[in-house]
């Protein structure tokens, strides 16, 4: 994986800040545009959504040797055990403290996926919430439902109040450009609640779209039910993305969090 540029940054603000402006950037999913809101005015309580600059951007040769074993040609690869995340990951690291400023440190890093976009595998992704968590095993557990397993991992729809205390972070391990699939939100949608399929294409048509720039080393803080969607890049690169789930309630019912 190739190593940031260090000298691309000056006392933490980007040489290519002046980009960061540009705040009407079409996007053709829906024919809609996203919103004209500066990125640092989004804010996690009234949008969903908060840009923080640059904060894993000193971890960035740390996150490229600690992921560099999994396979490069699958669009996501679920994680679990990389002992070299662990500390990054929690309340008290680097990545994990952002969470932290939101939840508490009483949270927990509870799912992480790397997702990487390239010209042998670019997709779009349609507009949807995420619903599911990752638990060590299948406990039958009222309103835990329906359960399904994605990479190997048990994973369950719990009570959508849990997914809306929850964060997400993604970190972006690769510039993020209006070209190379920014991910799609529509802002505000995460106090909607439990949107119905049939009724997403309105809430979004209400909430506008906003394209979520990025440099590497930039983390995005999402509220975890938060509408969102993506384009397939239109450039031939890399679009790395690590992103994390943190929770910072208890499971019930012997239902454990499986972590990372």
């Amino acid at each position: 994986m190739r190593k940031p540029h260090r000298n691309s940054r000056q006392g933490g603000v980007s040489i290519n800040q002046k980009r960061r402006e540009v705040t009407g950037i079409g996007c053709s999913l829906h024919g809609a545009m996203n919103q004209a809101v500066h990125l640092d005015h989004l804010t996690l309580a009234k949008d969903g959504a908060q840009y923080v600059r640059a904060a894993a951007f000193a971890l960035l040769p740390d996150l490229y040797e600690a992921l560099r074993e999994l396979p490069s040609d699958q669009a996501g690869v679920r994680i679990h055990g990389i002992e070299a995340l662990r500390p990054i990951l929690a309340a008290q690291g680097a990545i994990g403290a952002v969470a932290a400023e939101f939840l508490g440190q009483q949270c927990r890093p509870v799912r992480a996926i790397l997702f990487d976009k390239t010209a042998a595998a670019n997709w779009s992704l349609a507009w949807h919430q995420d619903r599911t968590i990752c638990v060590k095993r299948r406990i039958d557990v009222e309103n835990y439902g329906p359960w399904t397993t994605k990479g190997g991992m048990q994973h369950v729809a719990p009570p959508f109040e849990l997914l809306a205390r929850m964060v997400t972070l993604r970190v972006h391990l690769d510039d993020v450009p209006a070209e190379n699939s920014p991910l799609l939100i529509a802002p505000g949608s995460h106090a909607a609640g439990r949107v119905p399929i049939e009724e997403y294409d309105d809430v979004v048509a209400r909430c506008g779209i906003y394209a979520c720039l990025a440099e590497a080393g930039d983390v995005w803080v999402y509220a975890t039910p938060i509408l969102h969607a993506s384009e397939a890049a239109s450039v031939a690169c890399h679009r790395r993305v690590l992103q994390i789930d943190y929770s910072a309630d208890e499971l019930i019912g012997g239902l454990e969090w499986l972590g990372i």
